[in-house]
């Protein structure tokens, strides 16, 4: 009975695995992507009661049409799904939905359905077990198998509840915030769209983690159709800006897909930015600094083409040359942490010793901003080596470890440091944080043995 007990339970829980979001996908940041998401996510975070210094949207590299909440207040999305929707009021309606998961604390909730489920499970295995004592042996393995299902059953329901929960706290908090539902039903439609495309004709949702698309457009049209902003137009500036990112992450994640979508004759913003990220990526320089050029053209003082073109020629083998766009880019973007950090990189990699004390200074005020960037401490790291300062060295390089996962580095890097530096320090501190975050997730993988003395 032991070994079909384990059976069955680990069905349960294979199942909740495949219910969860991946947990590796690659995480894309970019500075005008992130600027995007903050402006068109702060109205309907505001009006779902949530703080927006607390709520992140970021973007992961995946071509799956998805986007998803895991733990915490952060919303996934796919680059898939960014690329596929045609406005930003559709993108709207994604990050208004799953922001109904997170005011809902869905994430945390989700255990209560594999609870319920678990139970259901359980019951099954003990009447399963006791019909097979009693020699009903077919009978019993009938019981393990209804009782599996019934608890498949009873977590599919829990979902597509939760799911039906966040569609109309979604729909809320747009017309809180004044944002049409069109994009949000636009959108469905593209999914429904999809599951013609994948023969999914189910007529109901039973064996489903969510309702069926038609099952939600019937149940919001009702809803976003009487609302006042139903037929309310999306932002222009925003709208514009939108395009501008759909263009530059379809350049940067499918290069030999961009030119096909954007060919040479379309001479918009969106097209020139698909192009440079497609020429750069595909090694044609002359091509890249052609379109970045042209689109210098139209705005010589947007921060973000001054980024480009600066990215071009700094990844292109020249970064003295990068040095003049990237900084007057952070000039004009003052607030752009990772545009000053390329900068910073441009400094270091320029070999002028006469820039390195203006790039420890821009990076020391970009890490500080943004701390999440291990480039950023790999590059501090290496102004803090080639000052002989090897205690601040082996900090950055414990930054960057710990940011990296990378605990064994993190641990010996933070220990270096703080041999070297003056105690009660705001680095020794900071060194023997790293060092102790380090040795507790090390102490947890049985593979790991403490080095002798």
């Amino acid at each position: 009975m032991t070994r079909l007990i384990r059976i069955m339970m680990v069905g349960i829980l294979l199942f909740f695995a495949a219910a969860q979001p991946a947990s590796a996908q690659e995480l894309l940041r970019d500075s005008e992507t992130e600027l995007l998401f903050k402006q068109i996510s702060t109205p309907l975070i505001d009006a779902a009661g949530l703080d927006p210094k607390s709520v992140k949207v970021v973007l992961l590299r995946d071509d799956s049409i998805n986007a998803f909440v895991a733990t915490g207040q952060v919303v996934y999305i796919h680059s898939g799904l960014l690329t596929s929707a045609d406005n930003v009021n559709q993108l709207q309606g994604v990050i208004a939905h799953e922001l109904g998961h997170v005011a809902g604390g869905h994430s945390i909730r989700i255990y209560e359905g594999v609870k319920q489920a678990t139970v259901i499970s359980i019951l099954s295995l003990v009447l399963g077990a006791a019909a097979i004592a009693a020699g009903a042996g077919d009978a019993g393995i009938g019981i393990f198998a209804a009782g599996q299902q019934a608890a498949q059953g009873q977590f599919l329901a829990f979902s597509r509840a939760q799911e039906s929960s966040a569609d109309l706290a979604g729909a809320s908090y747009l017309s809180k915030a004044g944002i049409s539902g069109r994009g949000s039903l636009e959108f469905f439609k593209k999914l429904q769209s999809q599951e013609y495309r994948l023969a999914i004709y189910a007529t109901d949702s039973y064996d489903r983690t969510h309702p069926l698309s038609q099952e939600r457009i019937q149940a919001l049209t009702q809803i976003y159709e009487k609302d006042p902003a139903w037929n309310r137009k999306p932002d222009p500036a925003l709208e514009a800006r939108f395009q501008r990112v759909k263009a530059k992450l379809i350049g940067y994640v499918t290069p030999t897909e961009a030119t096909k979508f954007y060919p040479e004759s379309d001479q918009s913003v969106p097209a020139h930015y698909a192009r440079a990220y497609a020429y750069h990526l595909g090694a044609y320089p002359d091509k890249a600094n052609a379109e970045a050029d042209a689109l210098l053209a139209t705005a010589p003082d947007d921060p973000f083409f001054l980024e480009l073109k600066g990215q071009i020629l700094l990844e292109g083998g020249h970064p003295k040359e990068a040095i003049a766009p990237l900084r007057k880019s952070v000039a004009k973007a003052p607030d752009m942490p990772m545009i000053a950090v390329m900068l910073g990189h441009a400094l270091v990699a320029s070999e002028d010793l006469k820039n390195f004390d203006e790039a420890k200074q821009i990076l020391k005020n970009a890490v500080n901003r943004d701390n999440d960037n291990p480039f950023a401490w790999y590059q501090l790291g290496i102004v803090y080596d080639r000052e002989g300062d090897e205690p601040r060295a082996a900090l950055a390089t414990a930054e960057r470890s710990n940011l990296e996962g990378e605990n064994k580095i993190a641990l010996a890097s933070a220990r270096m440091a703080m041999a070297g530096l003056p105690q009660g320090t705001p680095d020794y501190l900071r060194a023997q944080d790293i060092a102790m975050v380090s040795e507790a997730a090390l102490k947890k993988d049985k593979k790991y043995r403490e080095p002798k003395e």
